[in-house]
């Protein structure tokens, strides 16, 4: 299981690994010396993939420091320094993998329309599930009928029940309705769907701050997971995101849908550095196993091998 995983996170990284990858092993093969030069390169290489400046910056200095510590002088040996420089760096942010224990669990997910957030949560549905938990949904996102269809779909496709009221009712009702089914039924995980309109900052943030009040008062011995899913082909329009909703909840992790559909993987650094927000969970296809826990380790070894 775990080395199909694997496969698919290479295949999945194809595109940010001709992205990034070629054009780092061509630089470090062209170069003999280690020079200004090949770090304003590589620097360039990096800013494309969209790392973010800032990020990149880090990168490039914890870099120059680790040669210079390892009197490292030869181009050709910068590589696999530059690999454990990255893992270095997200580990620092995801020492946190999304996991779901014994105690009853609440996981509230959040953003904007379009990156994915319904599929994300049939998915978890399912990884949840096939871990032998039970599991129920919350249809919360009651703006969109569209929303409330494609997780009953999914519901049926992942064998979970989802409460749900039409279209335009009260988001913190619906959640109230699934928190009370949760405990009757005593459910080990009932993940909440969120109304992703970004437009109006304050609306959302109301909104939000609603639905958790009432989470607060009706199950407050449940352990919370909020995920804010991001869409990795947005690149660094996914951190001006990150940002707002972190203002309006307390995000516990990212999921980072699409990697597969962009050369842009390189913001998985920029989210880690820039947002300090750990990336819990990866999608790398269309595939309903294609969900995966982010880990560091695996992730740089596809990207970098």
């Amino acid at each position: 299981m775990a080395f199909s995983f694997f496969n698919k996170l290479k295949e999945g990284l194809d595109k940010t690994r001709k992205g990034i990858t070629d054009k780092i092993d061509d630089l470090f093969n062209n170069y003999g010396e280690i020079d200004d030069e090949l770090f304003d390169e590589l620097e360039e290489i990096l800013i494309m993939a969209d790392v973010g400046v800032p990020t990149t910056h880090q990168l490039i200095e914890r870099l120059r420091e680790t040669l210079k510590q390892r009197k490292i002088k030869d181009a050709s040996a910068v590589k696999s320094v530059f690999k454990e420089v990255v893992e270095e760096m997200l580990r620092e942010n995801n020492s946190v993998p999304f996991n779901v224990g014994d105690e009853p669990t609440i996981v509230i997910v959040i953003g904007v329309n379009g990156v994915g957030k319904t599929t994300s949560i049939g998915k978890i549905a399912h990884h949840v599930k096939s871990e032998g938990k039970s599991v129920l949904i919350a249809a919360a996102d009651t703006f969109r009928a569209a929303a409330i269809d494609q997780l009953m779909v999914w519901g049926e496709r992942v064998g979970v029940n989802v409460i749900h009221q039409s279209e335009g009712s009260d988001p913190a009702a619906v959640i109230f309705d699934a928190i009370q089914s949760a405990k009757a039924k005593k459910i080990d995980v009932l993940i909440c769907d969120t109304a992703g309109r970004l437009h109006n900052k304050v609306n959302l943030m109301n909104e939000l701050s609603k639905v958790f009040r009432v989470i607060d008062r009706e199950y407050p011995n449940a352990k919370r997971e909020v995920l804010l899913v991001l869409d990795a082909t947005t690149g660094q329009n996914a951190i001006q995101q990150a940002k707002v909703f972190n203002e309006a909840a307390n995000i516990s992790g990212i999921v980072l849908t699409k990697l597969d559909g962009t050369a842009k993987g390189g913001v998985v650094m920029a989210i880690n550095s820039e947002l300090k927000i750990p990336v819990k969970l990866i999608g790398v296809g269309e595939g309903i196993e294609d969900l995966q826990n982010f880990d560091p380790h695996d992730f740089v070894e596809a990207l970098f091998n």
